[in-house]
C-alpha cells in the first residue's frame, strides 16, 4: 500500500541516513574469512528527526504520520544526497544512465541508475521519478516527452509511443530526479516538548520498501 506524496522537503533536507547491506561474515580457525551476501540488493534507512527545527516542523510531521497510518503506507522521501542521475552538484541530463538498446518491437524501458563501473558495478531501479524531471534521449539525440515517450510516475517506466521506438542498437539514455519509496519504521512517534525546546531531537525512522 502506497501513498504517492513526499515527505515534507523542508525536513527531509536535513536528516541523516544512507544505505545498508547484510553481509554474513565467518571467521575460520586459520584468521581467513568467508563472505556471504544476504541482499542483493541495498535497502535504505533514514531518521527524519534531525530535519525538525521547530514545533512547526514537528507538527507537520504528526499530521504527515497520521495521514499514512504509522507504518502502514508507504510514501515518497526526497534522499538530500542521492536523489538525481547524476552528482549533486550537476543537473541532470539526457545522458546519464544508459537504459538499454532499441530492439524490433520494443516500447518500454526502466529508469535505473548504475553505481560504479566495469563488473562490480551495481544497477539500482527507480521506481519513483520525481515529475517533469526526465530526459531521454536515443543515439544521443534529446527525445519529448509527450510527442515521442510518456513517463510512467508510479513505476519509472518509459513508453515510446507507436512511430517513435528507438531503432534496433540505438542506445537509451536518461536523465531524471528521484524519491526513495518509504514508509515509517515505528507505529509510535515518542515526543517530549520540553526536551525539544531545549534541543532534544525526537527520533522519526522511516526505511526503504520493495515496490
Amino acid at each position: 500500500m502506497f501513498h504517492d506524496v513526499r515527505f515534507p522537503l523542508a525536513i527531509s533536507h536535513a536528516s541523516h541516513g544512507g544505505p545498508e547491506r547484510r553481509t554474513d561474515v565467518v571467521v575460520l580457525g586459520s584468521g581467513a574469512e568467508e563472505r556471504n551476501a544476504r541482499w542483493a540488493n541495498s535497502r535504505r534507512s533514514y531518521n527524519a528527526g534531525w530535519g525538525v527545527k521547530s514545533l512547526d516542523d514537528l507538527y507537520a510531521v504528526i499530521a504527515f504520520f497520521e495521514e499514512r497510518r504509522g507504518r502502514l503506507y508507504g510514501f515518497r522521501w526526497r534522499d538530500p544526497l542521492d536523489h538525481a542521475s547524476c552528482r549533486p552538484s550537476e543537473t541532470p541530463s539526457a545522458t546519464d544512465q544508459d537504459l538499454g538498446f532499441g530492439e524490433a518491437g520494443r516500447d518500454t524501458f526502466q529508469l535505473v541508475k548504475t553505481y560504479g563501473s566495469g563488473a562490480s558495478a551495481w544497477i539500482r531501479v527507480i521506481s519513483k521519478p520525481a515529475t517533469r524531471s526526465v530526459r531521454v534521449a536515443v543515439a544521443g539525440v534529446p527525445q519529448s516527452e509527450g510527442a515521442d515517450f510518456t513517463v510512467d510516475m508510479t513505476t519509472g517506466r518509459i513508453t515510446f509511443l507507436p512511430g517513435k521506438l528507438p531503432p534496433p542498437g540505438a542506445a537509451v539514455t536518461a536523465g531524471f530526479e528521484f524519491d526513495v519509496p518509504v514508509r515509517f519504521d515505528t507505529d509510535r512517534l515518542e515526543i517530549n516538548l520540553d526536551g525539544f525546546k531545549h534541543g532534544a531531537i525526537p527520533a522519526i525512522p522511516l526505511i526503504e520498501i520493495r515496490l
